[in-house]
């Protein structure tokens, strides 16, 4: 039922005037990607043993496109159902202009970071490792291939991945009130993607490091979990709770667990397995997005939407403040996030003792809390100007 551990994931009652309660799961989980994800961007940073990719055949990057689906499909699905398609696709494309120009300003600006370490320490690594290179060859044909997306350094490759889901959903907006026929065209891209190899090129060669034909899918079931009819219902495309489907999400959670600590943790024991079963881990791309990884994210999403009720009170704890923060402000949180993994890896390389492991991660997840609570007290601000009405000057006509 409606509102109950039946309910479809992220489903919440109706209030009035026909809007609904913010989801504070999706914030708070999108929090802990952004914060997964500044982590994983760190090499030698021992926390990221903990992390997603480490535990299951997934990461940070495949909850964050499954959450910005969420969240697209409750925000421009309701103007969609308000304003209709233009006015929504309008907004979509508002959005991406954020995007766009987000992603550039982290370009120039990383380019100059990990330019200037580059050559005050003597380390070419850094340009290789992050496939910064190019720049130093072309740097005029650099910067017109990153306006085009088609020059993607290591690390900026989520963004232009983003906009372009964010393009074609202005496109396909309608067709989330055909939830079946949205995921049936869906499924087919994701499958000719994978099966026929198709990807979009890049300047460098090859093809996007995150294939949008791929990624697409994970979008698209993020929107259709989100979206709801018009008067708060869910729509044809839902998730309730069955206890069998519960069953077969936590078994493919444990195998995918046990792969990963067979073939990464104890190559010991993983000799004694089977070939094909230890094999398995070389195939599972993350660029098509490998059907394990879009298995393993969507038995995670079921389980914790199933598990964590909308409800539930220590999402509104001061504990989970910061991670609902950081959720709630996640485009200036990912950039700056860019930025402090950067020099996190600098700060490690200088020393990588646990002191310093310590001070880089609680120094970075307070750098992110503070990038969050100053974007929230700005939009904040702009928002209480933008409704208080027009104060008179007082002065006599």
């Amino acid at each position: 039922m409606e509102g109950s551990a039946q309910a479809s994931p992220g489903a919440t009652a109706p209030v009035a005037g026909g809007r609904r309660p913010r989801d504070l799961r999706a914030d708070f989980f999108r929090g802990i990607a952004l914060w997964f994800i500044f982590i994983d961007h760190i090499p030698d940073n021992r926390l990221g043993n903990l992390t997603l990719r480490n535990i299951t055949l997934c990461d940070a990057t495949e909850a964050f496109v499954l959450l910005a689906g969420y969240a697209g499909g409750i925000a421009y699905g309701a103007a969609l159902e308000r304003e209709g398609w233009l006015f929504a696709a309008a907004q979509v494309l508002r959005r991406v202009g954020t995007l766009y120009v987000a992603h550039i300003v982290l370009f120039v600006m990383f380019t100059a970071q990990v330019g200037y370490s580059a050559a005050a320490m003597d380390a070419s690594i850094y340009i290789d490792e992050l496939h910064l290179d190019a720049f130093g060859e072309q740097p005029y044909r650099a910067l017109l291939e990153a306006l085009l997306l088609r020059f993607q350094p290591a690390f900026l490759n989520i963004l232009p991945l983003y906009i372009l889901l964010l393009l074609q959903f202005a496109l396909i907006l309608p067709l989330i009130r055909r939830p079946r026929l949205l995921l049936g065209l869906s499924l087919i891209l994701y499958a000719a993607t994978r099966l026929l190899g198709l990807e979009l090129p890049t300047w460098t060669g090859g093809g996007w490091f995150f294939n949008p034909g791929g990624w697409q899918l994970l979008f698209v079931i993020g929107v259709l979990i989100g979206h709801r009819a018009p008067d708060g219902a869910p729509g044809p495309l839902s998730f309730p709770w069955r206890r069998w489907a519960g069953g077969l999400a936590l078994a493919w959670l444990v195998f995918a667990f046990a792969l990963l600590f067979l073939a990464w943790h104890r190559p010991d024991l993983g000799q004694l397995a089977p070939r094909w079963f230890t094999g398995l881990l070389t195939d599972v791309d993350k660029t098509a997005m490998h059907p394990f990884r879009l298995v393993s994210i969507l038995a995670l999403t079921y389980l914790v939407a199933h598990w964590v009720p909308a409800s539930a009170a220590w999402l509104r704890s001061g504990a989970a403040w910061p991670f609902l923060a950081m959720g709630q402000q996640g485009l200036p949180v990912f950039c700056s996030g860019i930025l402090f993994s950067f020099m996190g890896r600098l700060a490690l390389e200088y020393d990588d003792r646990v002191m310093m492991q310590l001070a880089v991660n609680a120094a970075g997840l307070a750098s992110l809390v503070a990038v969050a609570w100053l974007s929230g007290w700005y939009k904040g601000k702009e928002r209480a100007r933008r409704a208080s009405p027009a104060i008179p000057s007082g002065r006599p006509a």
